[in-house]
């Protein structure tokens, strides 16, 4: 069987091409109709969650294949693009009632790629909205992290991030020791935010294109590339 095909695709498209690209999402599924596991994602800076968090001049794709995946209808609407290519290393819980990512379990050395989604419960989304601020203000500020963005498929009740940490060191240092992310695992299973839920590392094997798609900053770019 050959190695699963793993990527993160990112597009930044100009205001006037908004409509264009949600019309994009209503046919999503024809578009990923040669993957054998995608979705195609709403984009938001991971700050709140809600309605108020969301990019429309943002949308985002992940797929497993057995071979690359090009989608040029995004790309001849898109001012700026990037594809992260991964390699899964830990994948916990479902998406869809799958689990899509095959982990290899192997201890990278450098760049991780974590991605979060859940689908909220309805009765328990006021409670996690306001949980949220205080994690979000803690990885904003952590020490390793590269990049980061909120992900969904729907504004709201889909709720999910993408961040990019310098090492897995880095990771696991703002996912066990941060005081209010480690209060936000510990209130998980008692609060019972979701409905289902995925978590999942991957290794960056490759980014191509414009790293500030993926909220990147210039110096954190230019500080790897050395």
């Amino acid at each position: 069987m050959p190695d699963d095909q793993v990527s993160l695709h990112v597009w930044r498209v100009p205001r006037r091409a908004v409509g264009a690209a949600m019309l994009r999402m209503a046919f999503a599924r024809r578009h990923l109709s040669a993957v054998r596991f995608g979705r195609f994602l709403g984009t938001g800076t991971g700050s709140t969650f809600g309605p108020g968090d969301t990019d429309l001049t943002r949308w985002a794709a992940i797929t497993v294949s057995d071979a690359p995946v090009r989608f040029p209808v995004w790309d001849e609407i898109a001012a700026q693009w990037a594809r992260v290519d991964l390699e899964p290393l830990v994948s916990r819980g479902e998406w869809g009632g799958r689990s899509p990512f095959r982990p290899t379990g192997r201890r990278p050395d450098g760049m991780v790629l974590a991605l979060t989604r859940a689908r909220l419960r309805p009765s328990r989304a006021l409670r996690f909205w306001r949980a949220v601020p205080t994690v979000a203000l803690e990885v904003a500020s952590a020490p390793g992290l590269l990049a980061r963005f909120g992900v969904g498929e729907a504004p709201i009740g889909w709720q999910g991030t993408v961040s990019v940490w310098r090492d897995t060191a880095d990771l696991t240092a703002f996912a066990y020791r941060q005081p209010e992310h480690r209060a936000a695992i510990a209130r998980t299973p008692v609060d019972r935010w979701y409905a289902e839920e995925l978590f999942a590392r991957f290794a960056v094997l490759d980014i191509s294109g414009d790293h500030t798609v993926l909220g990147w900053a210039a110096d954190e770019k230019e500080r790897n590339e050395r």
